[in-house]
């Protein structure tokens, strides 16, 4: 009989967030906070830099290779960066999924709506904004980005903000800590959701004596 000791089914959480909203940094200290969630090793086409090494930062492919893998489904979502193509493969995460263990994904609103149409009722989605549009020029300005380039950034911003409502639940990143605690909230509630307690069913079932 399944018991609440039997590992639940793992879930795939998504944060996503406008360029300079802090998911980067979020991304990280949730990473260390949480030794229970792992994050999503991509692949890409492009080629490994100094000190990166095959499955632990990318899996690296050739374009080739990447065509075929998108071809046969072998990607749950992908897109292409400055012609260069990212995506998430499908075995690794699902294996993880039926495994009990929790994946983190740092992608976009795109890959996010792919993601869940790949494993629907898997993802939580998370959507990361800063305070307001003011204080993202703000951030901006202070990283010393060229007038040019912020102005570029905060339309790419207003762009991914845009999609903030097709996410599950929205985090404003004015505080690291008080943001990360939100992120950890959510975790935590998406752990605790009925439909991933495998063993519920059988618990229910049980004779009484």
């Amino acid at each position: 009989m399944s018991s609440p000791g039997t590992p639940r089914r793992g879930l795939c959480l998504v944060l996503a967030a406008p360029s300079g909203a802090g998911k980067t940094t979020l991304t990280r200290a949730l990473l260390a906070a949480d030794a229970g969630l792992r994050l999503s090793v991509s692949v890409t086409t492009r080629a490994p830099r100094a000190g990166e090494r095959e499955g632990e930062h990318y899996f690296f492919r050739t374009p080739a290779e990447f065509d075929a893998m998108v071809a046969t489904g072998a990607l749950l979502e992908w897109a292409e960066v400055f012609d260069r193509r990212y995506g998430s493969p499908r075995a690794p995460v699902e294996a993880a999924l039926a495994a009990g263990h929790d994946i983190l994904f740092d992608i976009d609103w795109q890959g996010f709506r792919q993601l869940r149409a790949a494993l629907p009722g898997d993802v939580v989605g998370i959507c990361v904004l800063p305070p307001s549009f003011e204080t993202l020029a703000q951030r901006l300005h202070a990283r010393g980005d060229a007038p040019a380039a912020i102005a570029r950034r905060m339309a790419e911003a207003r762009a991914e903000a845009s999609h903030a409502p097709e996410f599950d639940h929205i985090v404003v990143n004015d505080d690291l800590a008080t943001a990360l605690a939100d992120c950890r909230a959510v975790l935590a509630a998406a752990r605790l959701a009925s439909g991933r307690q495998g063993w519920l069913a059988g618990f229910l079932a049980a004779d009484e004596h």
